[in-house]
């Protein structure tokens, strides 16, 4: 197997954070262009995921810190539900994208890779986006930079 290295994601691997990394960036609303927020709402926010499926690739939040979707009033669940709805057509409208890809992995065991604190995926799709690099390479190239994607989603998302 080929290695390809890429040294910026020791960042991620790097990090030690005390407590919920989802209730710290939900407590620091000024932090929110470092941390990648798009949206803050009543139960929810949007965050783009620093190390995406594919580019656009961000996750809808309750401020609600628990691992159980059962656990979440209707109002919140209710809410969610919108902005999945909502992301989807954006993401479809201002990144052209032809399909999305929602859900939630709820516990490790479902492979949450943040068990503790519930949230769903957006996952942006384009016709052969799965190529051989990632199935047969296995390493994912993600060829547009995180910064312009977080300011095209979170203007949208504002808009």
């Amino acid at each position: 197997m080929q290695h390809i290295y890429a040294p910026w994601r020791s960042e991620y691997f790097s990090q030690k954070v005390d407590g919920c990394v989802f209730c710290n960036i939900a407590k620091s609303p000024e932090l929110d262009d470092s941390t990648g927020v798009i949206f803050r709402a009543k139960h929810c926010f949007g965050v783009m995921n620093r190390y995406p499926y594919s580019p656009g690739h961000f996750m809808v939040i309750p401020f609600m810190h628990s691992d159980k979707i059962e656990d979440l009033s209707d109002e919140a669940w209710i809410e969610i539900s919108q902005f999945v709805r909502k992301g989807v057509g954006i993401l479809k409208k201002d990144l052209n994208a032809k399909g999305v890809n929602i859900g939630m992995n709820l516990s490790a065991a479902a492979g949450a890779g943040i068990a503790e604190h519930v949230h769903y995926h957006l996952v942006p799709r384009w016709q052969g986006d799965t190529n051989f690099i990632t199935t047969i390479g296995e390493t994912r190239v993600n060829g547009v930079p995180f910064e312009p994607l977080f300011e095209k989603l979170k203007a949208a998302f504002n808009a």
